[in-house]
């Protein structure tokens, strides 16, 4: 009989993003376990779904305080869907600081907790003094943490403390959207005329003040190539950002359909990553831009798995934290010198290909959580 594998996520599939990826590649991919997902509704609706054999609990917020869904009827559903599932091992995805002590409270005897450290709680002031309790609690409770890389494992984060039952599960990307499919030289070559044929720098990603985009901004000032920004995405910081600039070189190009998104990666020469703090704790879209042969530019990030995805001077090139003019001048560089972009070029994929997979992590998961359930 197949033991119960319930994820606490904050949203699900069809949500995008980067938690909301690993959390439906796990579901998709542990075979081995029934899989059951509670999360929040995003069109605050109540309800279940089921999609591709995963039954889906969706719960409605109430209220959002600081990015954070509040439902006040939560603790009624996962104590019911505990009941009904009879989980073997609950996997909550961190931070989610309002069901930290949820979880605390309803998680049965004979399950094991496991807590998916995806970033740790930024600049939050006093809420996160409020909440500190509950996340050391949370902490103490764990029968496994995971971290998505040896770096996060940092004195400056939480887990820190708890590192003798903290394990490295890397994120991974679903290498089958981002391989070369047919009439995608047909897209990038629209791609690349609409912008003249110019170099293109490719950012994309939520628009928030931890993404560094201002940085990139700044740093477009400064690079002496022929080239076009592309800045993807959306998000809080959208409008603000636009008005910062008034360059012809920024393109602010909204959403990227996810369908589209690799043959923006095909299409760039320079993949700008400028997250500038470790709530950027992995970087999904970094490595998804290096298994396309994009060459990414990051900042150095104390306790950052962004740069274990890429390495300084390997797969890329690496700058000290907020040195824009240090950022345009490797732009420059990648962009002036063909055998290097084409050395880190291959370096990346391959060390995408070799490291950073669903499959791959998929794998580890899989050999963690039977030991877990497995133990005497």
């Amino acid at each position: 009989m197949k033991k119960t594998l319930l994820q606490i996520a904050k949203y699900y599939y069809p949500a995008e993003g980067g938690i909301e990826t690993v959390t439906k590649y796990i579901a998709d991919g542990l075979t081995d376990f029934e899989n059951v997902i509670i999360c929040f509704s995003e069109d605050g609706i109540t309800r279940v779904d089921h999609i591709n054999g995963v039954k889906v609990y969706r719960i409605a917020p109430a209220l959002r305080i600081s990015t954070q869904d509040i439902a006040v009827t939560y603790y009624h559903y996962l104590k019911k869907v505990i009941y009904e599932v009879q989980p073997d091992i609950i996997l909550l995805h961190c931070p989610n600081p309002y069901l930290y002590p949820i979880t605390t409270k309803l998680k049965p005897k004979d399950a094991k907790l496991v807590l998916l450290w995806h970033s740790d709680i930024l600049g939050k002031g006093l809420l996160y003094r409020l909440i500190r309790l509950f996340e050391k609690r949370i902490l103490r409770k764990a029968d496994l943490v995971l971290a998505t890389s040896p770096n996060y494992i940092h004195p400056s984060s939480p887990i820190y403390n708890f590192r003798e039952k903290t394990k490295i599960l890397p994120n991974g990307i679903i290498r089958k959207d981002f391989l070369w499919q047919p009439g995608d030289e047909k897209t990038v070559e629209e791609i690349r005329h609409k912008y003249h044929y110019k170099k293109i720098i490719f950012f994309v990603g939520r628009h928030a003040n931890y993404k560094g985009i201002d940085y990139l901004i700044e740093a477009e000032k400064y690079i002496q190539s022929d080239c076009v920004i592309l800045i993807g995405g959306r998000g809080p910081e959208t409008e603000r950002l636009k008005a910062t600039t008034t360059s012809k070189r920024i393109k602010f190009i909204g959403r990227v359909p996810s369908e589209y998104l690799r043959c923006f990666y095909y299409a760039s020469d320079i993949f700008a990553f400028p997250s500038c703090t470790k709530q950027e704790a992995f970087g999904i879209a970094l490595a998804e831009a290096m298994f396309c042969g994009c060459v990414p530019v990051n900042f150095t990030i104390e306790g950052s798995g962004a740069n274990w995805v890429s390495v300084k001077g390997e797969t890329g090139e690496e700058v000290p934290l907020g040195d824009v003019k240090a950022y345009a001048a490797a732009i420059d560089k990648l962009l002036g010198d063909k055998e290097l972009y084409m050395k880190y070029a291959a370096a990346g994929k391959e060390r995408i290909t070799n490291m950073f997979t669903c499959e791959q992590s998929n794998s580890e998961a899989d050999k963690l959580f039977h030991q877990l359930v497995n133990e005497e």
